[in-house]
């Protein structure tokens, strides 16, 4: 027996919301379980329904696609929501993306393409446009370049991550633990903090471990 992928939609604008469903049903293997215009509405038919997949658009006449996806996601942790939008801009992308949106797609994507994404999430990849893919490396890229530590600076930061004291990263790293107090002390300065915990959350914000 096929799988049937179950998608439900969130758009705000009744053609494209109409022709998102005609090419989701008229699809092998794809069925369109619900279609609503705002977030609001959909809160409560999502947890009793429960599809497998969910196209949400950002621009939406109430509560925003993002603010939406939030509760989305603490109603149905498992869903797997798919930005469909005309947002490009960074802000937007990585908003939806740390929110918990699996895919980001661009609108006025090819039906055929739009068919592949869906599949792609649904067997727990993570779709996205050429171009907001190409955005995501960047600033992977950009947090790469734009870390400040040491190679011994990074070892010396995430034994403090694993709240290792002085001594014991000393014996680690086969260093004296004068060196390792030198270490993070240059670790203060170049991330502008002044104790552990803040070190240690700078170093989870920014990515930098």
């Amino acid at each position: 027996m096929e799988t049937l992928i179950r998608v439900a939609i969130i758009e705000d604008d009744p053609k494209i919301r109409q022709l998102l469903q005609l090419v989701i049903d008229g699809s092998p293997g794809f069925y369109c379980q619900d279609t609503f215009e705002d977030c609001e509405s959909a809160f409560d038919t999502l947890q009793i329904n429960k599809p497998d997949l969910l196209l949400l658009d950002v621009d939406l006449p109430k509560m925003s696609g993002i603010d939406g996806l939030k509760v989305i996601k603490k109603q149905n942790p498992a869903l797997n929501i798919v930005m469909l939008t005309v947002h490009e801009d960074d802000e937007t992308i990585f908003n939806a993306l740390c929110s918990g949106a699996v895919g980001y797609l661009v609108k006025g994507i090819p039906p055929d393409r739009l068919l592949l994404a869906l599949q792609e999430a649904y067997a727990g990849g993570a779709p996205m446009s050429a171009k907001i893919a190409r955005k995501v490396v960047g600033h992977f890229h950009r947090d790469m370049n734009n870390n400040p530590l040491s190679e011994r600076e990074k070892e010396v930061l995430q034994f403090l991550c694993d709240g290792e004291n002085y001594k014991t990263i000393a014996q680690k790293l086969f260093i004296s633990t004068n060196t390792v107090k030198a270490h993070i002390k240059n670790i203060y300065a170049k991330l502008h903090v002044n104790t552990r915990a803040e070190a240690v959350a700078k170093a989870i914000q920014k990515r930098i471990i």
